[in-house]
């Protein structure tokens, strides 16, 4: 505990400033629907019209973007009476007017869309002035030549079930591994673009451990893969990693911003819950290998699945990690009704990467769901025998469900319970016995009830057929497993994809909507998509392997300035993208390469090493067993980060800094920021400091020359050996540093170490 005391004042300086900067990133940043409009923009302006213009992905962003504030699905925004989000809406007549054709397919000059938008005349061109929207010149020219091609409409490309697509013949064929090469290749052809040489063994073993574990390969490991040279030998890692434990903790890992699990109850003095045994649960699920069909029917309905095991009870607790409040004075229903509309939200915003919450308060003004599909489709959640306040210190509200120390003998094997626990509650799902009914609320408000309505899907996507399916949550979760369903299968693979590369082949994956933005490959999204549902049959070790394999994945992430040209944001993936590593993956680097790490799988969250006062400046008076953060000790302080303990009002600051979200809701992507506070951080936390400090003494001990141990402690942190240009800088920093500050070569080996574990290198995963 003497690093407090040593560093108190750097890290009172920086974790202040962490919030000051976080709360302003939140408050003054860009708002995530200009930058989905953004991103539409600048993909219309580089459009070419020598080809056929498609409707889905070159005519309905403009129109989105540009039109259906004023003539899109909401009712009540709607202007003369005119929709363009249809395909009547947009044969119709102007205001009914048989002159005024809003496409006229015999004379597309007469088109009143064509005239209004190369108008002059401010009274009359389209958008309007005060709409503060503006076509360009690219867009005006891709409506003109859509009307002239007979403007062909399609349904949103979201919604058409996915189609098995051939993979294409490409001139790369030497350099394909599989059919995602084929995809990737292609349009390469397409732009002009070639391939990157392969990236280099130990750079590309760096990346594999980091996507499917989370972990850095030790040195041991680079030189076997290194001396390893037989045709299969980056296989044999891949599925070693794939059948490692240490795979569903980084899956898991993924999974917690999803399901926005946290340690607290998130309200007020934001008292502790347990919900770990349900994050255990999950782990094990990764590992083996459950089918995505069943991992998450389980989690949405398991309680309800007929003869329910314990397990599957257990995991429908991903429904329950919303934030719930212990505030004397709330009114209930108020908070209950929030609750539902968070199970409504983050499920949809998961399976079908719809805004859907845009429809709580009225219809969606850009999609077609309306304000009672949203309610429909709240009230599968609605049924729960549940209080919007909970009485105080309560850890786990009803319902719930107790797993005894039998349990984790037999049936819940993998809940990790201490010794000294004999049972731990959680909460659960469970079905009222007594049917609530669901109404309407008039602007989302609980307290304005309007009409009834029944459990039902949004009619886009999929109609709900109540002859396959019960109009409860089990016929829910079947039905988004539906072969005809045309988004599940694609949600989720472009969140694998994400995974991996940084950005998903939808870049808005919580956004597949009017307003989201094209997918760069929609063959390729279709071909993936169809692949797991159909041949893989949802079976994600395999899927991942797939796209480890390919050598899209394999590309070196050195930049071809030719291709920089062609594609300066390196859309097509000719390179492989540089990526930050996760805020878990940084910490769990620094405590794994050090040696440090406690390796230990599942359990009760642990309260590693975190600035004196963190939480005392944010209780009210109460906060129970939360109102003081005390670490722990031992090997707690040095588990994995997936394990630390998260308390919703105040998140770790250290993952903050990284990036980490706050888990008070569901959240699909991550922010990418590189700030001051980050080296800062590294160079200040006391976590990083005895790591550093841990590894350095183990290799300034060997009988190693100096040269020999820089380039040992290089490989052990960045899993790759310096050239002689960085050997000598290395050594120019020690012999500067004990001039500068009259020490030992050891102190000077300790600081060398700090640094290098603050290079951008070293919290890159490539």
């Amino acid at each position: 505990m003497n690093y407090f005391n040593k560093y108190r004042i750097l890290l009172y300086f920086i974790v202040p400033m962490l919030v000051v900067v976080f709360f302003k990133n939140i408050s003054s940043g860009p708002d995530i629907q200009t930058i989905k409009v953004s991103n539409n923009k600048q993909q219309d302006v580089n459009a070419k019209f020598t080809d056929i213009v498609n409707y889905n992905f070159d005519v309905k962003p403009i129109l989105s973007d540009k039109c259906y504030t004023c003539h899109g699905p909401d009712d009540k925004a709607r202007q003369a009476d005119l929709r363009l989000d249809f395909v009547n809406g947009i044969s119709d007549f102007l205001n009914n007017d048989t002159n005024h054709s809003i496409i006229d397919l015999n004379n597309p000059q007469s088109s009143e869309i064509i005239k209004r938008i190369y108008s002059n005349d401010k009274g009359y061109f389209m958008p309007p002035p005060e709409s503060n929207l503006k076509l360009s010149v690219n867009e005006k020219e891709i409506l003109k030549k859509w009307i002239e091609q007979g403007a062909k409409w399609d349904s949103h490309w979201s919604y058409n079930k996915p189609e098995y697509p051939k993979p294409p013949e490409t001139s790369h064929s030497a350099w394909i591994n599989n059919e995602i090469d084929n995809f990737i290749s292609k349009k390469f052809d397409q732009k002009g673009l070639i391939p990157s040489e392969p990236a280099s063994k130990e750079i590309l073993l760096r990346r594999v451990f980091f996507d499917i574990i989370g972990l850095p390969p030790s040195i041991e490991q680079i030189d076997s893969f290194l001396e390893d040279n037989s045709e299969d030998s980056y296989e044999k890692v891949v599925d070693r990693l794939l059948s490692s434990e240490s795979y569903g903790e980084r899956m898991a890992s993924i999974w917690m911003d999803l399901s926005r699990y946290g340690d607290s109850h998130g309200y007020q003095d934001d008292t502790e819950r347990v919900m770990w045994p349900w994050r255990d649960w999950v782990i094990h699920a990764y590992n083996k290998n459950l089918s995505y069909d069943k991992f998450m029917k389980w989690q949405i309905a398991g309680d309800m699945i007929p003869n329910a095991t314990k397990e599957q009870i257990l995991a429908s607790g991903f429904n329950r990690n919303h934030k719930i409040t212990q505030e004397g004075g709330v009114i209930d229903e108020e908070y209950r009704v929030e609750y539902v509309a968070d199970r409504t939200i983050t499920t949809s915003k998961i399976m079908m990467g719809l805004t859907l919450e845009c429809a709580r308060c009225h219809t969606h003004k850009y999609d077609p769901i309306t304000h009672d599909e949203f309610f429909s489709f709240y009230s599968f959640f609605n049924n729960i025998d549940e209080k919007g306040q909970i009485p105080y210190g309560v850890t786990a509200p009803k319902p719930n469900m107790t797993v005894k120390k039998e349990d984790t003998e037999n049936d819940l094997s993998f809940v990790k319970l201490p010794d000294s626990l004999d049972n731990v509650t959680l909460m659960v799902m469970k079905e009222s016995d007594k049917l609530r009914k669901t109404y309407v609320l008039n602007r989302g408000r609980y307290d304005s009830p309007t009409n009834e309505v029944k459990p039902n899907t949004p009619e886009i996507v999929l109609p709900f057929d109540d002859t396959k399916y019960s109009k409860n949550r089990l016929g829910l979760s079947q039905w988004f497993f539906d072969p005809e369903n045309p988004l599940t299968s694609r949600v989720v693979v472009n969140r694998i994809w994400q995974q991996f590369f940084g950005v998903g082949i939808v870049s808005t994956p919580d956004d597949f909507g009017s307003q989201g933005s094209k997918p760069f490959n929609p063959e390729l999204l279709d071909w993936l998509a169809y692949t797991y549902q159909n041949h893989d049959k949802w079976d994600t070790k395999k899927f991942i392997k797939r796209i480890v394999m390919s050598s899209t994945y394999r590309q070196s992430s050195k930049i071809n300035y030719d291709n920089q040209k062609i594609d300066a944001d390196n859309t097509y993936l000719a390179n492989y993208p540089r990526q930050k590593l996760t805020a878990e993956m940084i910490r769990d680097n620094a405590l794994a390469s050090s040696g440090m790490l406690v390796n230990k799988i599942g359990g009760p969250s642990v309260k590693p090493m975190q600035p004196e006062g963190l939480w005392n400046e944010v209780i009210g008076g109460g906060g129970g067993s939360l109102a003081f953060y005390v670490p722990d000790s031992g090997e707690n302080l040095f588990r994995r980060s997936l394990y630390t303990f998260w308390k919703r009002t105040v998140p770790p600051p250290s993952m903050m800094i990284f990036d980490a979200p706050t888990r008070d809701d569901c959240v699909v992507v991550r922010q990418k920021t590189s700030t001051p506070l980050q080296s800062l951080a590294l160079m200040n936390d006391p976590q990083y400091l005895m790591a550093a400090e841990h590894l350095s003494n183990k290799i300034f001990e060997k009988k190693l020359s100096q040269t020999e141990k820089i380039i040992k402690l290089y490989r052990t942190i960045t899993s790759r050996s310096p050239n002689n240009f960085e050997i000598n800088r290395l050594k120019d920093y020690i012999k500067d540093f004990q001039q500068t500050n009259n020490t030992d070569e050891r102190d000077a080996f300790i600081s060398l170490t700090q640094l290098i574990y603050n290079l951008d290198e070293t919290t890159q995963k490539s």
